[in-house]
């Protein structure tokens, strides 16, 4: 397939209370399914909002009751869902962007990069490695908020003989509004630096620590031009539209690729 039919969830979060953010979620999606669009994304720790009570809040990986509801969600809808959750598992704790599938297929990618700012970095641990998917004939690069920051983490990292790893960059987030510039900036960037579609989901509303978040979600494409980009910080949900053809046609045009410099990420550098 050429075609990616992707829906941005940008809404308030219920602070610390998965029951309630999965019944909120649910009604918000309404009857949204197969027929609508092809991938939901909701915005990070979209279970509890962004907490940093890890020991309290993260659920276990194997019996997590927002992992469920993401499958359940997959499957009902008969498309695929993804949203971060505060995660445990052996013992350690992970801010943990899951990729569900409507046949009960799990993948998940770890924040590596982990906001020091608010303390994440001693609340969970840093992740170690990179995660692409694949969904109608797209190769998905997956990342978390302030991943968005380190080019080098998010660059295409195409094997030898071939052009590109990616074709689209997904980053959910809780990005506060004081630093919404960054964060659209960044969106663009990261589009026209690789040479790919790139789908930004914030949240809106205040947590319980006072931030405001003013969501400024978007998808943009290849040349770093928004296909959706709404300015009220309020919630919305909006399926846009990914073009293989398009993205493959400009990348032949424009081979910016051809003069990209090699390089390659050493084990352990930043942890």
């Amino acid at each position: 397939m050429s075609q990616l039919r992707t829906s941005l969830v940008q809404c308030d979060l219920r602070w610390e209370n998965p029951q309630a953010n999965h019944t909120h979620l649910e009604q918000l999606l309404g009857e949204l399914d197969s027929r609508d669009t092809d991938l939901i994304v909701l915005p990070e720790m979209f279970a509890t909002g962004f907490t940093m009570n890890s020991r309290e809040m993260a659920q276990p990986m194997e019996d997590s009751p927002s992992v469920a509801w993401l499958l359940d969600q997959a499957r009902s809808r008969d498309c695929v869902i993804t949203g971060s959750v505060a995660i445990q598992q052996n013992g350690e704790f992970y801010n943990r962007l899951i990729w569900a599938t409507p046949q009960g297929d799990l993948t998940y990618y770890d924040k590596r990069h982990l906001f020091r700012m608010a303390g994440e970095h001693e609340r969970y641990d840093m992740g170690e490695r990179r995660e692409i998917v694949e969904l109608n004939g797209f190769k998905i690069l997956l990342s978390v908020c302030y991943d968005l920051r380190f080019p080098v983490w998010l660059r295409q990292q195409a094997a030898q003989g071939e052009h590109f790893e990616y074709d689209a960059l997904l980053c959910v987030a809780n990005w506060p509004a004081p630093r919404r510039q960054p964060w659209r900036t960044l969106l663009q960037a990261r589009a026209i630096e690789n040479l790919t579609y790139v789908i930004g989901v914030n949240r809106v509303g205040e947590d319980a620590k006072g931030l405001a978040y003013s969501g400024d979600s978007m998808l943009v494409d290849f040349k770093g031009e928004p296909l959706i980009d709404h300015s009220a910080h309020t919630p919305f949900i909006e399926t846009g539209c990914l073009n293989k053809t398009d993205l493959d046609a400009f990348r032949e045009k424009f081979p910016a690729w051809q003069d990209a410099d090699r390089f390659s990420l050493l084990p352990g550098v930043g942890q």
